[in-house]
């Protein structure tokens, strides 16, 4: 989540989550669609006071369907990132038998929490409003994301039905519950992010507006951890234990209480990973995410 990224992000796209290319986006994407898979760019999946949202989306090229979906939401410390740092997961999704879509979502400070949570929320009412069009199984919705989309993801895991976070981005007869979570280094509880996090006390004042000593509530109702109940989504969480940024501890909290609820949740500990995985840990981390996804998809 708490990179100092906002002058890289706008130039290259790093490695945020397992999978994701360490080139440019353009590049990647040269080099990694292949004939049995569809890619739709620049997809309008909402609109909010002139603030056009978009989605890129990868499907198979074949097969009747419906078929699993995916939806992929990037970091950033919720003040930057692209969607396009997942164009290449999206379509090693696709190859694998899903529909995957990556999402811009708004950002902080002009957009404040909790704006980025009802964007992802009316991004998985849109795949289901438009579950016919691309062949799309509304009853088998996965959502993954690293860092702040780890956080992000996790937040749609715990809180479906609670009408306060739904917002007004569009399709409101469409559910956003999703079936299963996979998430990347995503912080649980920011009430204990200050001093365990590099960049916390410049990250979450930009996105709820104030720090603990005057915003206290609003981190309580940003964080995971306060809205699990037996009813959250089925987890896997991957966190490294060297992480810098967003503590190996949120993971396990988070996992913890999960299972406390009857919840099927699991972590992958990644003994002496950071921040952004790299080399192995980046290969083991993507082959338990799509192992993860068929196991809870693919029933």
């Amino acid at each position: 989540m708490f990179h100092r990224l906002n002058a890289f992000l706008k130039t290259i796209v790093p490695v945020v989550a397992a999978g994701l290319c360490f080139i440019d986006s353009a590049t990647c994407l040269a080099q990694q669609v292949p004939d049995t898979v569809i890619r739709e760019e620049g997809i309008e999946y909402s609109n909010l006071d002139g603030v056009q949202l978009q989605l890129n989306l990868c499907r198979p090229k074949t097969g009747d369907g419906p078929f699993p979906a995916v939806l992929c939401i990037h970091g950033g410390g919720f003040r930057a990132g692209k969607r396009e740092s997942y164009d290449g997961l999206c379509v090693k999704l696709a190859e694998r038998g899903y529909v995957a879509a990556t999402i811009t979502y708004r950002l902080a400070p002009q957009h404040k929490f909790p704006a980025a949570v009802h964007d992802t929320k009316a991004a998985v009412r849109w795949l289901r409003a438009n579950a016919e069009k691309y062949k799309i199984d509304p009853n088998r919705i996965g959502v993954t994301g690293g860092s702040a989309g780890g956080h992000l993801a996790q937040f749609l895991g715990v809180t479906a039905n609670v009408p306060q976070f739904e917002g007004t981005g569009g399709n409101p007869d469409q559910s956003s519950a999703v079936t299963c979570v996979v998430n990347v280094y995503g912080p649980s509880d920011f009430t204990k992010s200050y001093g365990k996090s590099v960049d916390a006390h410049e990250v979450l004042p930009l996105w709820f507006g104030g720090d603990l000593s005057t915003h206290r509530a609003l981190h309580i109702q940003g964080s995971p951890l306060y809205w699990v109940t037996p009813n959250a989504a089925p987890t896997l969480c991957i966190h490294g234990t060297e992480d810098k940024y967003v503590a190996y501890e949120q993971a396990v909290w988070l996992v913890e209480k999960l299972q406390a609820a009857s919840v099927e949740a699991k972590l992958l500990t990644l003994e002496g990973a950071g921040h952004g995985f790299k080399g192995m840990d980046a290969e083991k981390a993507e082959a338990a995410l799509f192992e993860y996804f068929d196991s809870q998809l693919k029933k």
